[in-house]
């Protein structure tokens, strides 16, 4: 019920201007779906939903669209392509590049927002990523593992 009420959300957000979350209640309501201003605002915030200037006077609802699947892929590309090994340290993650592609593999990880990794920083063909945790590293680098395709062992600490 929840997939098919954001599917109708995004559509007549797409299809009317919108403007406040009584209407978008309202026009949920025409089409069938019972709901409350609490659920409407947890739907808001799920879809991401923001509001823009229509005009002077008046704003709207639209979708923001942060990163479709064929972005997210040519961000998985270049951690790919320009992968060679990685090593953890406790919660610092060590990501290896071929030289020069440190900061382009840096900016791929951000924009994929690999959940875990609270930031990272980038030289030649050296990336540091700060994890939360020791424990969320290990699932970082899983992630990473899966991203990049990378069939060769994992460097880890040698005092695990």
């Amino acid at each position: 019920m929840k997939t098919a009420r954001h599917n109708k959300i995004i559509e007549l957000v797409e299809k009317n201007e919108i403007e406040t979350q009584e209407e978008l209640g309202e026009l949920l309501k025409n089409a069938g779906y019972s709901v409350t201003q609490a659920t409407i605002s947890r739907d808001i915030r799920e879809l991401k939903l923001t509001k823009v200037a229509i005009d002077l006077e008046r704003q709207k609802y639209i979708v923001l669209r942060e990163h479709n699947s064929e972005m997210n892929e040519k961000y998985a590309r270049i951690l790919r392509d320009s992968f060679i090994s990685m090593a953890k340290a406790q919660n610092i993650l060590v990501v290896k590049t071929v030289s020069g592609m440190a900061m382009a593999a840096a900016a791929a990880l951000d924009a994929l927002q690999v959940e875990g990794i609270v930031g990272s920083i980038a030289g030649d063909d050296t990336i540091m990523c700060a994890i939360r945790t020791e424990k969320e590293t290990d699932a970082v680098m899983e992630k990473l593992h899966r991203l990049t395709g990378d069939k060769r062992i994992i460097e880890k600490n040698k005092g695990e």
